[in-house]
This record gives C-alpha cells, structure tokens and sequence, in this order.
C-alpha cells in the first residue's frame, strides 16, 4: 500500500474547530477505574479524580473500567478510554466576528485557528466533500486519531489510510 508523506485524517474538522473555538473546558479520559478516572482538563498533566471528586470545574459523578460520567458547566457527559470532548457555554461575541480571508499568490486561501488549545494554519476549499489534518498537525493538537475508525481515501497519491 501507498502511504503518502503523512497520513490523512477524514474528520467533520469544521464542526471540530467550531467546538475548540467556542468550549470552554476540554476533557480527556486516559484512565478508567472502578469508581475514578484519569483526566487531562484544558491541557493540563493526568488527575486522578474520584468519584464527586471536582477538579478545574469538572466533577466525576462516576466511573468503571467502560467511561466516565462527568458533570461540566451544568451538562452530563460521558465518555470512554481515550475520548476527548470539548464543553462549554455559548460562543462569545468575539467568536462570531466574521473572518477575512486573502488568497495569497497562488489563489489559496489561508487562516488560522485554534484546536485544543494549539495553533494551525488551514486552507479553504470551497469544493471540498470532506476536509482532513495530517497527522503531524492532529498529534500537535493532541488528538489521538489512530483510536478513530481507520478506512481508506483516494488522493492525488493513490490510496492511503485515513481515520
């Protein structure tokens, strides 16, 4: 098989940015437990919180070895090994500012935006049916994308793995 030089993500990535722009607590779960649960909250190193234990916000209503059950901000969520989810409010004024564009010489479109927490540059494609990171950005983003559905994409380069 072909890889190219990085693998691809497939990912709803807009509906992703769009949850990192506007949350305000990101949560990840590296460790389940009978009755606690290991959390990464907003980038920080692993806390182990115990169940109606509350930590930055975020209280652990209850856990086993399967997911945890959060209460964050007033909303219950409840995630599995490895998931990661980004909880918050309504989006601030200063998030639904328009956005300005200028293609650069080429005629490309360049921006700039934030996932969870860290910095990248993406390109618009207007015609695009799906939109994807390479790998190298999602890991700078800490997301753990070889936990996601792996299937395949036809590229410019032949086929190559995407999750």
């Amino acid at each position: 098989m072909k890889i190219g030089i990085s693998k691809v993500l497939s990912m709803l990535f807009l509906s992703a940015f769009s949850l990192a722009v506007n949350a305000d607590t990101q949560i990840n779960v590296v460790g389940l437990f009978s009755g606690s649960a290991v959390l990464m909250i907003n980038g920080s190193g692993p806390q182990t919180l115990r169940a109606g234990q509350t930590v930055n916000g975020v209280k652990l209503v209850s856990a086993d070895s399967t997911s945890a059950t959060l209460l964050v901000e007033g909303k219950r969520k409840v995630l599995g090994m490895g998931q990661a989810a980004s909880i918050g409010g309504a989006p601030s004024a200063e998030n639904n500012a328009p956005v300005k564009l200028f293609a650069d010489s080429r005629g490309h479109f360049f921006g700039n935006m934030s996932v969870n927490g860290v910095s990248l540059k993406y390109l618009v494609d207007t015609g695009a049916s799906a939109v994807s990171m390479n790998s190298a950005d999602a890991k700078f983003a800490k997301i753990d994308y070889l936990k996601g559905q792996k299937s395949q994409s036809s590229t410019a380069n032949g086929l190559t793995d995407v999750y």
